[in-house]
């Protein structure tokens, strides 16, 4: 096996490396390779020998290794961005809903999974957003050392630059901050919690994933709305609803296009549970089972039942 993690963040795989190594795993089974993806990637991803390619990333990198997999053959499994829609019932504990959306915000926005966007009911629509914005606003920003911390940095300066970028261009066509929207040169490597309103479906901060504490919010009249909204991104890796109709539930996350669905919850992860996307949010499932089965060639072996002599 060999592990070539983003080159933003090679600190955690090295450390899995040492752990592998002191626990008495033999040299050469697990293998780290760090640097730049336009280098190594290519090279690992092409090469004939490589018999299984598993990634996780954007879409555009994707492609670029399915590309450089093709002439090989290589089977691919893709674990890809995200879009994902938190719908919010007027029938839901508001309290909870609240706490769901404003979760979102873990790990700066850097989580695949994230529910960015925020779904809510017309009728309970202001006083969610009243009570999202009051909940938001007590976050702490720091260091994600420090267990008083909310909320860490963001990953690089580069993704900062185009976690503000989608904003700029958000509010430039129209869409409003509820709550951040806006950072300043003090702010370093940290971007702001952030509620947009006034967006409209199809525009770039709706359909493109930011990964950063970027949220939109939309509203939906009926649950024919709400499903619609959901499922017009090209995404489908995660989706979570709060309701507190049992029925609706099951006829909702029948409706929805997504890998994983959370009722009344969120991150709730049984490492034993398929896991993977729908349309660009990638290709084929891990976990439990599944891996083997991406994992692993099957053989059918047949056998004449009277091929036998009788010499034992």
């Amino acid at each position: 096996m060999i592990l070539k993690p983003a080159e933003w963040s090679p600190l955690t795989a090295s450390l899995l490396a040492d752990i592998a190594a002191e626990a008495g795993l033999p040299a050469g089974v697990l293998n780290v390779v760090q640097g730049y993806g336009s280098e190594i990637g290519d090279a690992l991803t092409s090469h004939p020998d490589v018999r299984r390619i598993s990634f996780t990333g954007s879409v555009p990198t994707a492609k670029h290794i399915a590309a450089s997999a093709a002439a090989n053959l290589t089977p691919l499994s893709l674990e890809l961005g995200g879009k994902s829609p938190l719908l919010v019932f007027a029938d839901a504990d508001l309290e909870l809903a609240v706490d769901l959306a404003v979760e979102q915000y873990d790990n700066a926005g850097q989580v695949c999974l994230a529910a960015t966007r925020i779904l809510v009911e017309e009728s309970i629509a202001d006083e969610f957003t009243r009570r999202f914005a009051d909940k938001a606003a007590r976050l702490t920003q720091g260091d994600p050392r420090d267990e008083a911390t909310d909320l860490g940095p963001n990953i690089h300066p580069r993704q900062l630059e185009k976690i503000d970028g989608f904003v700029r261009r958000a509010l430039a066509d129209g869409a409003r901050a509820v709550i951040g929207g806006r950072r300043t040169d003090e702010d370093g490597q940290y971007y702001p919690p952030t509620l947009l309103t006034d967006v409209a479906q199809d525009s770039e901060i709706v359909q493109e994933e930011v990964f950063g504490p970027v949220l939109t919010l939309q509203t939906f009249t009926d649950e024919d709305e709400a499903v619609r909204l959901a499922n017009d991104t090209r995404f489908g890796l995660a989706a979570t609803l709060a309701t507190g109709d049992h029925e609706r539930a099951e006829r909702v996350t029948e409706r929805l296009v997504a890998g994983t669905v959370w009722v009344n919850c969120f991150f709730v992860r049984d490492l034993q549970a398929p896991f993977g996307g729908s349309r660009h949010s990638g290709v084929g499932r891990e976990g439990g089972t599944w891996s083997f089965d991406f994992y692993c060639d099957l053989k059918n072996t047949v056998t004449a039942p009277n091929g036998w002599n009788d010499h034992g």
